[in-house]
């Protein structure tokens, strides 16, 4: 019998499959064919969840507060969030605050109620990967300035002002960035916010890896420019990188009116509220697991710098030790030869040779690197590291 082929909508072929995922779930058929794999492909910290928050969490499950909330999240969240603002110097109050299911749909809702064909949407490269797929399937085109390993793919703003056009729409920054660690300084992320402030441009700051900073660098925020430029700034976070909280799903956004109004309305049709008793357990973890993200965050200092000796005793090898977030993002061009050309090829290298699981640069917009990360127990570190450069030596 003949049948007729499924006719998708046109915007679902201009996304592909997340590059990590798909590289975790290949890591996943292997470890269930009995293969041991050291994986340093995921952003997954090992760190079990603050106590603060699972407990907080069971305790709301206990009480029966299982059912639907405000589509914003609930209310004590949303003032916990706005007062931790306010004390770096924001504008904004509870009602600027849409809580959300993981960073991730607080930025496709941004990208879905800002963009449209027609639109520009400037991003600093190396990227997320997320970024130019979430922009792509609006229809908004996606234009890279390019960062430079030689300065640590710090974030600077001569570029990024430079490739603003009539067409553009926002500006994604990511400060510290996944998948390079780079940063960007305050005086930079300034004269950014107050150049697209003058030309109606959006800049929307990612910062969930904001706690993640190394060697006495601080992270610059876009939050208190909201105060001068309040219709110009939106800040995203999240729960799960600093509190060990992945599969919790809680992310956030704080912005203007007329943005975060829009987005709610949107957020009501798409998710309804985020899970209720995963926001009390976010909001114990905010209030009460400070102590707990300390001693993860020194823990991963520790693992970059072992990281970062590791890699620069490979040959072929160059990474500086990345200023923020915690991957690395090693060049290895003069690593490729035949049957590892490019980042693609490298990391099926690794990881059908090596059984380790790395993710292909080209993903985040470079493919002369691969991204490690070191979210992983250290036992999986030397493990993958060691494999590492045994196969590159060959």
């Amino acid at each position: 019998m003949v049948t007729a082929r499924m006719k998708l909508a046109a915007r679902i072929h201009r996304i592909g499959e997340s590059a990590t995922l798909r590289v975790s779930r290949k890591a996943g058929e292997l470890r269930r064919q009995g293969i041991e794999v050291a994986d340093l492909s995921a952003g997954e910290p090992d760190f079990d969840t603050p106590r603060a928050g699972v407990e907080a969490a069971i305790d709301a499950l206990r009480s029966g507060f299982t059912r639907y909330t405000a589509a914003a999240g609930i209310p004590e969240l949303r003032e916990a969030l706005a007062a931790r603002y306010q004390a770096k110097g924001a504008p904004w109050e509870p009602a600027s605050v849409v809580v959300t299911v993981g960073a991730k749909t607080a930025l496709l809702e941004l990208a879905l109620s800002l963009f449209e064909r027609g639109h520009e949407v400037i991003l600093p490269s190396p990227f997320w990967v997320t970024f130019p797929e979430q922009v792509r399937f609006t229809g908004a085109e996606p234009i890279e300035v390019a960062t430079s390993i030689d300065d640590g793919f710090k974030l600077h703003a001569d570029p990024i002002l430079e490739a603003i056009t009539p067409r553009t729409r926002a500006v994604i920054l990511n400060s510290p960035c996944n998948p390079t660690g780079g940063i960007m300084r305050a005086d930079d992320l300034e004269r950014i916010v107050e150049a697209c402030a003058e030309r109606d441009i959006v800049v929307i700051s990612d910062e969930t890896y904001e706690r993640f900073i190394y060697d006495g660098e601080e992270h610059a925020s876009a939050a208190p420019l909201a105060a001068r430029f309040p219709e110009t700034v939106v800040v995203v976070g999240s729960f799960s990188k600093t509190y060990a909280m992945t599969g919790w799903r809680i992310g956030y956004l704080l912005g203007p009116a007329s943005i975060v109004g829009p987005v709610s309305r949107l957020q009501s049709h798409a998710t309804s509220n985020p899970t209720s008793f995963a926001m009390m357990g976010a909001l114990a973890a905010l209030d009460g697991a400070e102590e707990d993200v300390v001693a993860m965050l020194k823990e991963y200092a520790e693992r970059r710098e072992l990281v970062a000796r590791r890699l620069a005793e490979m040959p072929g090898v160059t990474c500086l030790p990345p200023a923020g977030a915690f991957y690395a993002f090693p060049q290895v061009a003069d690593c490729y030869h035949d049957g590892r050309q490019g980042s693609v090829e490298m990391a099926e290298y690794l990881l059908d040779e090596a059984r380790v699981a790395v993710v292909p640069g080209i993903a985040f917009g470079n493919d002369d690197h691969i991204r490690l990360s070191f979210a992983c127990s250290r036992e999986q570190l030397d493990l993958g590291l060691g494999r590492m450069a045994e196969a590159l030596a060959r």
